[in-house]
């Protein structure tokens, strides 16, 4: 497909509720309101497509931007692709989703993941962030650095009341997903949970609540769930 044919027919799929609902989520114009459910019915069609991913964010709509991230290629996404992607993420679905997805399934996610999270630019350190928290549900607990990851559980308390909403939403996430992903680090996670307490972050009109670390972690814990990996974290 090309990008005229996607957006045409993402228009065709607009769904003036689901607008609305992500209006209320913090989206922007332009955009049509497409489900998540017909995105990936291109999905489907197109599998990864490095050009069209490139191609439908530099459109600059919301519905256009997301499908990017379900459709970017890991092996041809370059960091300077992935830096102007988060650069250019002006609401948390495509910073926190898209960006983070395309980010994470690359060879080099430990390293943009570090230099994002250092910005003072919310939506790119937002965006560090959900990497992480993506990459310690990609990768098997033996790959992974554990003392890295704790110094990085640490950092994310720092400051996590003082920052910028987008911030602290995505530090209390990831410190809850390395509690969740990784079965060593959920008794330092649920420590940490408990330390800092209930993290107040402005979701807008909706019903939408930051996670309390610890009773999510108790309810990962009853259902089995916890240290459960994906094999990718699109959807």
């Amino acid at each position: 497909m090309t990008v005229a044919e996607v957006m045409t027919q993402l228009e065709s799929w607009g769904n003036p509720k689901t607008k609305e609902v992500l209006l209320k989520h913090g989206a922007r114009e332009p955009f049509f309101g497409v489900k998540v459910a017909d995105l990936k019915k291109i999905v489907k069609k197109v599998k990864k497509n490095h050009e069209l991913a490139m191609a439908l964010y530099d459109t600059g709509n919301s519905d256009a931007m997301y499908l990017a991230g379900l459709i970017s290629d890991e092996t041809k996404m370059t960091k300077a692709d992935l830096n102007k992607w988060a650069e250019e993420a002006y609401w948390y679905m495509i910073s926190e989703y898209a960006v983070a997805w395309a980010a994470a399934e690359t060879p080099f996610a430990e390293e943009i993941a570090d230099e994002w999270i250092q910005s003072d630019k919310v939506n790119v350190a937002s965006a560090g962030w959900a990497t992480w928290s993506n990459i310690l549900l990609l990768k098997a607990d033996e790959d992974l650095d554990l003392e890295k990851i704790k110094s990085l559980m640490a950092k994310a308390e720092e400051g996590i009341h003082d920052h910028q909403d987008r911030v602290s939403y995505t530090k209390n996430g990831f410190i809850l997903a390395a509690g969740g992903a990784v079965s060593a680090l959920t008794d330092l996670a649920t420590e940490y949970g408990n330390r800092i307490g209930k993290v107040k972050v402005n979701m807008g009109e909706t019903a939408c609540k930051v996670p309390f670390i610890p009773d999510y972690l108790k309810k990962m814990k009853e259902k089995g769930r916890i240290g459960n990996k994906k094999k990718t974290v699109k959807c």
